[in-house]
């Protein structure tokens, strides 16, 4: 796992980057299109600076998250260095797990909690932690070649950022069901229809549309949006924070398994995997 010190993000390392503009918006921006995005440990750690930087900008009325590059974000970047936690036993390799999970949830926590409301922008992939990320934002855009997924369970692990529990809030229980258990991808008229997504636009349209409606929020009285956002998300997440730290267990204990490692095995072979149970 990663040095979880919060230094500064040493150059060439950089994962998301934050621009703040004149009419009050902070730009946040996931910038490894070379990866398309892919999230890491690191990734986690940078979010959880950037919010803390946007929390305490008088300058930022809104956050709007985008992406660059022809995907929001592939997920998990298996490449990324510290992707395996491990111990001295199946049973502290777990705890590990359990731990460092609970760490990217309060990364998680502080970026979905900040008193500014955020705006995502979406294109391209948003699959695993990536769709899980733009379920925290407050406002959902997409162009209309985003493409949404939760593939866990087709390698053998829960869903591991409390994404099905924001999909089952916002679209109902049992759409949650069937896009964390079957790992299916829907298009954005499909997310739009569910409830996921507030808006679908033209690819080219993206920008301008989301920068409007980080616009219009930017421009309101900020004690009225920020107690507007905080009183829904109260009401709207009772119960959230308790979940997640079942869904840490879950994870972890998914995580160390067998069924996990053949997972990741058949993903990197591109053929079937066989799952025992264990």
């Amino acid at each position: 796992m990663i040095d979880t010190l919060d230094r500064e993000i040493a150059e060439g390392e950089e994962r998301i980057r934050l621009d703040v503009q004149d009419d009050g918006i902070g730009v946040l921006t996931l910038c490894r299109p070379e990866k398309l995005n892919g999230w890491s440990w690191e990734s986690s750690r940078q979010l959880g600076l950037m919010a803390d930087r946007i929390r305490f900008d008088e300058r930022i009325g809104v956050a709007l998250l985008r992406a660059e590059g022809r995907a929001f974000c592939a997920g998990i970047d298996v490449t990324a260095p510290g992707g395996a936690i491990t111990g001295r036993s199946a049973a502290e390799r777990t705890q590990n797990y359990y731990e460092g999970i609970r760490w990217v949830h309060e990364r998680f926590a502080a970026f979905a909690r900040l008193p500014q409301p955020v705006v995502a922008a979406v294109h391209g992939y948003c699959l695993g932690f990536g769709f899980e990320l733009a379920l925290m934002a407050d406002i959902r855009i997409a162009a209309d070649d985003a493409v949404f997924a939760l593939p866990e369970a087709q390698l053998g692990v829960a869903v591991d950022a409390g994404g099905d529990l924001r999909i089952a809030r916002d679209a109902g229980a049992g759409w949650a069901k069937y896009l964390a258990l079957t790992g299916g991808r829907i298009d954005a008229p499909t997310a739009h229809r569910l409830g996921i997504l507030q808006l679908v636009t033209a690819r080219e349209e993206l920008e301008r549309e989301a920068r409007a409606i980080a616009a219009a929020i930017a421009a309101n009285a900020p004690l009225a949006v920020r107690a507007i956002k905080r009183n829904i998300d109260l009401y709207a997440d009772a119960g959230l924070a308790e979940t997640l730290d079942r869904t840490a267990l879950s994870a972890a204990l998914t995580l160390t398994s067998d069924d996990a490692r053949e997972g990741y095995a058949a993903k990197a072979a591109r053929r079937p995997p066989h799952f025992e149970g264990g």
